[in-house]
């Protein structure tokens, strides 16, 4: 069996039996460290914020993909093997990602509003505390939905082009969005880094929203309505990426995702409820298998 084919196997082992390694040992937190550092070091002009925020998005992923790059080169036999695992399972979560879900759904079905809230600050960026239910469950399918592309399809569509460097190369281009790819007060240096994460995103948001139609299924959900519902409403939200795994997501369970004041996927749907959350995340998970078949005959061919 090829070598890229038994890396990313290995990688997708270690994601279901053991999740994710601690902090100390993560690429992705070192990467967060490493722009830290350097955010802490932006001038305030925003001339000078927006070019070291252009420094910042080229320096992620060329420090790290480039350190893969260096390491897997001087890495031989079953060592090197181990390290482009640990490398490839670093760059994406499917395991954390359902488990992200559940700590919503499961407190929401029991009637804990407030504990739901609390889960939700984990995968959102959006104040929770006055959200109702089905917003909170909207947020939360939202959130599964978009990170079905961030954290799993696009990792390993990378992976399948450029190995663990390119795997590793997206992971840091999409963090540093996550950190300053905001308007307001970040907004000149975080322009370049969003701008960037749009581009990588392009085609990882588009072919997660096709799989996430066809695993609708699982979800108990349609794959007509799925990507009916992607086509119509795929532009609605402000980010170019966002709206297309979350619009099929809302075709694919039936229901109204609604960001208040910002738009209304599946709009004339009914409200999600707690179940939706535990929904989503079988729509996910088979999205996810779908994409790693997908990346293991890539690599077959690649390697």
């Amino acid at each position: 069996m090829r070598e890229g084919v038994t890396i990313l196997l290995g990688a997708l082992a270690v994601d279901v039996v053991l999740g994710e390694p601690p902090a100390w040992f993560h690429p992705v937190v070192w990467m967060g460290r490493m722009q830290e550092a350097l955010r802490r070091r932006a001038p305030r002009n925003p001339l000078l914020a927006f070019l070291w925020g252009a420094f910042m998005a080229v320096a992620g992923p060329c420090v790290f993909g480039g350190a893969a790059w260096l390491m897997l080169a001087h890495a031989h036999g079953f060592e090197r093997w181990v390290l482009a695992v640990f490398l490839l399972k670093s760059a994406f979560a499917v395991r954390a990602l359902a488990t992200a879900g559940w700590s919503v759904s499961r407190p929401l079905a029991a009637g804990d509003l407030e504990g739901a809230r609390a889960a939700l600050r984990g995968l959102v960026s959006r104040d929770t505390k006055h959200l109702t239910v089905p917003l909170a469950a909207a947020a939360a399918v939202e959130s599964v939905a978009e990170n079905a592309s961030d954290s799993i399809v696009a990792p390993l569509l990378f992976y399948a082009i450029g190995g663990v460097p390119g795997a590793l190369a997206y992971r840091a281009i999409n963090t540093l969005d996550a950190m300053i790819g905001y308007r307001g007060e970040l907004e000149w240096l975080g322009k370049a880094a969003a701008r960037l994460d749009d581009l990588a995103n392009l085609l990882p948001a588009r072919a997660t929203a096709l799989l996430l139609a066809l695993a609708a299924p699982l979800g108990r959900g349609s794959v007509a309505r799925a990507v009916a519902v992607w086509a119509r409403d795929r532009g609605l939200t402000e980010s170019p990426n966002a709206g297309h795994p979350m619009a099929a997501m809302a075709g694919a369970l039936g229901v109204e995702l609604e960001k208040t004041g910002q738009y209304r996927l599946g709009a004339g749907l009914r409200e999600p409820a707690a179940a939706d959350i535990e929904r989503a995340v079988r729509v996910m998970l088979g999205a996810a298998v779908i994409a790693a078949a997908l990346a293991i005959l890539g690599a077959r061919f690649a390697t």
